[in-house]
């Protein structure tokens, strides 16, 4: 008969519960179980870790079944929320914006290299300086817009958010 209230060996309680003497020692070094504690708590212990291991409340081993059930069903959502979003039009895919952007850019450049030669015609007084000037400023303006990438516009965001705060 197993005396409750007195110490038992990690040997003798792994053959009372049916595990190796090294699964109890595991269970000391992890805290399940208290080295001073009687033969009695050991087994309410063990059986306490037993059912949070079960109900996937407790670690077993480098496996944390609430976590990965957590991070599982966060993924789920998010690809839920993303799915709803393309479904509303407010996402797409990242090759069909490049291309929106580059036939945007390219409209764009067209208009700009235009520029000069109007401001010739309209404004003849100017002198070939100027127009120079005018152009020089303009291909500036499109080389800029033709050089920036996604990071650079959310740098931008974040510092106009930073500095003009809207009130929601």
């Amino acid at each position: 008969m197993l005396d409750l209230t007195a110490q038992i060996t990690q040997q003798r309680f792994g053959e009372v519960v049916g595990v190796s003497q090294q699964a109890v020692s595991d269970l000391v070094r992890r805290g399940v179980l208290s080295e001073i504690a009687p033969a009695g708590a050991w087994l309410l212990a063990y059986c306490g870790h037993l059912r949070e291991v079960a109900a996937g409340r407790a670690t077993s081993g480098d496996l944390d079944l609430a976590s990965e059930r957590a991070a599982l069903a966060k993924a789920q959502r998010e690809k839920i929320e993303m799915q709803n979003a393309v479904t509303r039009g407010e996402l797409a895919p990242v090759a069909l914006l490049e291309q929106v952007l580059s036939a945007t850019a390219s409209r764009v450049a067209g208009i700009l290299d235009a520029i000069p030669g109007m401001v010739r015609r309209r404004v003849p007084q100017l002198s070939a300086d100027d127009i120079v000037l005018v152009a020089e400023e303009v291909a500036r303006a499109r080389n800029t817009v033709a050089g920036m990438r996604l990071v650079d516009v959310d740098v931008e965001i974040e510092h106009d958010a930073a500095e003009d705060p809207v009130d929601v």
